[in-house]
């Protein structure tokens, strides 16, 4: 398996190069040459297995010779071991036919650990073999941040650098980012919000000059493998509520378009999914793309579902590359009217072909604490505000087919919006209790890339 870049000017890589490179040198995102796909007899024989097994199965086809059997087996086992679930992302019923997949049973109680436990693993044993340092730089809207400094906290290996924008995040996504002590972690506190920490992340990576000199890699969603991980909890919910001979809807809390392209990637590879819904909260530039066809920045409003204040959608690209039949030359041309006037629109084809894959709903702020309420009085489920926009929409598309909708973060991670809604503050897992006491390690930077970039070359 080969990887291109969605600009079509950088280099072919291997899984392993691609992975550890992060972003293209051309500036764009990573893709599979091509979509492996599984017969329905191979996704049929996922049901009843472990989430490892299915792990196995499912990105055995993407990661080409990187790894043998037996290494990548053993990178799954040591991801997942550290989960407080047995089935590491439980389906829970809340209807008759709509269903709740946890995501948050890993060491920072959000989806992110799902595939950066695994991606620390990779790392681990991919550079240990070659010989050489990282200097991982990564931008967060919460809780990548945090699920990569648990994931490579400590490692010989690798240096970390996590931005998050100063003042928007919760206090728990802060405090799990800035509390490690290990020397190897460092939690920036930028001035802007998360496209300001975005942006600086793909600046430095296409300043060549340094990004050499660091040995740059990147493992928020930009990087393939975190897509790719992210897919297999599609089958295994999927499989377990009748897929291949059932089709399966999936509703997705998202801001930066990665957890939801992990459910096109999956029906790609012949998981029989119907509907993937974007579920936003009022940085809605998804939902208003799909609505009119122009993909237009309108500006971030902080908001109580934080980890979705975002106006450039990363992962969006990728999806763009499928959109305009692989064209890189088309895809770099949408990315730079972007960058330039802050907004593209799509061709009516490329329209057409959205609207066949996905749909959308915006939840505002009054309305996400109403399902909150809403939800905790008919099922007991306390839900983070993300998950909640996520129920909400859910509940607008409801058909004849199963509908899963992704629990993103445990509840306890956004307690002030939970109490609000519910009068009750959720209480972190025993493990976290003292989060509250530990000391804080944090540096604040201006939104600057040279200061950025003087910080980390200083620091690493």
């Amino acid at each position: 398996m080969r990887y291109i870049s969605t600009r079509g000017e950088a280099p072919v890589l291997s899984f392993e190069e691609a992975m550890l490179t992060g972003l293209a040198r051309d500036g764009g995102l990573y893709v599979p040459e091509s979509w492996p796909t599984l017969s329905e007899a191979e996704i049929a024989d996922m049901a009843g297995q472990s989430y490892e097994e299915v792990a196995f199965r499912v990105m055995k086809p993407f990661i080409g010779d990187a790894f043998t059997d037996e290494e990548f087996r053993g990178i799954i086992a040591r991801a997942y071991q550290g989960f407080s679930h047995i089935a590491r992302v439980p389906l829970v019923q809340t209807g008759a036919n709509d269903w709740l997949m946890e995501l948050h049973h890993g060491p920072t109680l959000a989806f992110k650990d799902v595939a950066m436990q695994l991606i620390g693993q990779m790392f681990e044993l991919a550079l240990k073999r070659r010989g050489e340092r990282v200097t991982i730089v990564g931008a967060t809207s919460g809780d990548t941040g945090s699920a990569a400094i648990e994931a490579f906290r400590g490692l010989d290996a690798v240096d970390v650098f996590i931005l998050y924008p100063h003042g928007r995040v919760s206090e728990v996504q802060r405090r799990q980012m800035t509390t490690p002590s290990e020397a190897n972690v460092h939690a920036l506190a930028i001035d802007g919000d998360f496209d300001t920490c975005q942006q600086l992340v793909k600046d430095m990576f296409n300043d060549l000059t340094f990004r050499d000199r660091v040995g740059l890699a990147g493992v928020n969603s930009i990087n393939w493998a975190r897509v790719l991980a992210q897919a297999v909890y599609y089958f295994t919910a999927a499989t377990a509520l009748g897929a291949p001979a059932r089709t399966v809807d999936f509703t997705v809390p998202t801001g930066n378009f990665g957890d939801i392209f992990a459910g096109y990637v999956a029906k790609r590879m012949g998981l029989p999914i119907g509907k993937l819904i974007i579920a936003t909260n009022q940085n809605d530039i998804l939902h208003r793309t799909l609505e009119s066809g122009a993909h237009e920045k309108h500006g971030v409003t902080p908001s109580i579902s934080p980890s979705m204040d975002i106006q450039v959608s990363s992962n969006f690209e990728r999806l763009l590359f499928d959109l305009y039949d692989r064209e890189g030359d088309a895809v770099a041309q949408l990315m730079t009217e972007l960058k330039e006037n802050g907004r593209f629109d799509l061709s009516q084809g490329a329209l057409d072909r959205l609207r066949e894959e996905f749909a959308s709903g915006r939840v505002g702020e009054d309305e996400t604490l109403a399902e909150i309420t809403t939800m905790a009085k008919l099922t007991g489920h306390i839900l983070c505000p993300h998950t909640a926009i996520g129920t909400r929409v859910a509940r607008e598309h409801l058909g004849t087919n199963p509908m899963v909708t992704l629990a993103t973060a445990h509840a306890a991670k956004f307690p002030d919006a939970v109490e609000a809604a519910t009068g009750h503050r959720p209480a972190l897992p025993p493990r976290m209790a003292d989060l509250y006491d530990r000391s804080e390690r944090v540096t604040r930077l201006p939104g600057e890339l040279a200061a950025l970039e003087r910080h980390i070359e200083q620091n690493r």
